[in-house]
C-alpha cells in the first residue's frame, strides 16, 4: 500500500488541518499517518487558539514515522515555529523524503492569520526549496512575494518569482479572485491559452521548463469550503505517491476537491467543511 505523511496542525472540528488529510488519503486508498505542529481551537466561524507543539518533540515524531514506515509522499501544512521548521527540513534532507508537497498555510479560509512573521523567514529559508511543488492561495502568494495580484499576468508574474526562488513548481489557487471569472486576458496572452472559460475558478500550475497549465472547473456557489486548501495539497500528494506525475497529480486533486466542494455537505454555522468521502456514498456498507 502507497504510505502519505502528513505534517500539519490539528483541527477539533475535523474540516482542516491533520483531520482533513487523513480522510482524504483515505478517499485516494493511501495510507496516512501523520506529524502533528500545533493544536488549535477552532471551528467553520474560525479560529480562536493557537498551541505549537514544542520543536523537540516534532522532531520525536519525525522520527517515529521514517525511522518505521516510510512514506510514499509527504504534505506540509501549518507551521507556527520556526525550530519547528529547520527541524522538519533538517529531518527531510536527512531521509531524502520524495514527493513533497508545500501548503504555506498562513491564513485561514476564515481570514484568521496563522504564522508569525519568523516562521515565515524560517518557512522561505529551510523548508520551501526541499518542496517538489508548493500550493499557495492567491493571499498566501501575495505574502510570499510582495505583490498584489488583481490579474491573470500577476499571478502569472509571481508564480515565476516563487519559481526561480524555490527552485520548485508553484500551484496558485485562483479561488479567492474575482478575476478569475473572466479570461479575456488569457485569450489575448503569450502563452496562448485560448477557450471560453467563463464563471471557472483557475488554478495556474508552473512546473519548471514546462508552459504554465491553467486548470479551471466551474465556481460553485457552495459556501461549505473550510479546508479546501488543506485537502488539494493532501491529495496532490496521495497522487505522487501512488506513482502519478506532477502534473496528473495536481489535476486529479482538483477534481477530487471539485467534487467535494459541490457534494455539499452542511455542518457547522459558519463555512462548513467538505465532504472528503463523497466517492464512496453509494458504496454499501
Amino acid at each position: 500500500m502507497n504510505t502519505c505523511l502528513t505534517i500539519a496542525g490539528s483541527d477539533p472540528s475535523g474540516g482542516a488541518g491533520i483531520q482533513a488529510d487523513l480522510k482524504t488519503f483515505a478517499a485516494h486508498k493511501v495510507y496516512g499517518m501523520s506529524v502533528i505542529t500545533a493544536l488549535t481551537a477552532q471551528n467553520t466561524l474560525g479560529v480562536t487558539g493557537i498551541h505549537g507543539v514544542p520543536a523537540d518533540f516534532i522532531k520525536m515524531q519525525l522520527e517515529a514515522v521514517f525511522s518505521d514506515i516510510f512514506p510514499d509522499a509527504v504534505k506540509i501544512g501549518m507551521l507556527s515555529d520556526p525550530d519547528g521548521i529547520r527541524i522538519i527540513a533538517e529531518t527531510l534532507q536527512k531521509n531524502n523524503a520524495a514527493n513533497t508537497v508545500v501548503d504555506p498555510v498562513m491564513v485561514s479560509t476564515s481570514g484568521s492569520e496563522l504564522i508569525s512573521e519568523n516562521a515565515k523567514k524560517a518557512l522561505c529559508d529551510y523548508l520551501l526549496p526541499l518542496a517538489d511543488i508548493i500550493t499557495p492561495n492567491i493571499p498566501e502568494a501575495e505574502a510570499l512575494t510582495g505583490l498584489i495580484i488583481k490579474s491573470h499576468g500577476e499571478m502569472l508574474k509571481a508564480a515565476k518569482l516563487l519559481e526561480r526562488w524555490f527552485g520548485c513548481a508553484v500551484l496558485i489557487k485562483g479561488g479567492h479572485a474575482l478575476f478569475c471569472d473572466t479570461f479575456t486576458e488569457f485569450e489575448e496572452s503569450e502563452e496562448g491559452v485560448q477557450g471560453d472559460f467563463k464563471g471557472a475558478s483557475t488554478d495556474l500550475l508552473l512546473i519548471p521548463g514546462e508552459k504554465p497549465v491553467y486548470l479551471y472547473a466551474e465556481r460553485s456557489d457552495n459556501p461549505n469550503t473550510h479546508g479546501t486548501g488543506c485537502t488539494l495539497s493532501s491529495a496532490i500528494a496521495a497522487g505522487l505517491a501512488a506513482g502519478n506525475d506532477l502534473k496528473s497529480a495536481v489535476r486529479k486533486a482538483k477534481e477530487y476537491v471539485t467534487g467535494a466542494i459541490n457534494a455539499r455537505l452542511d455542518l457547522g454555522k459558519g463555512r462548513g467543511p467538505l465532504n472528503h468521502m463523497y466517492r464512496f456514498e453509494k458504496v454499501p456498507v
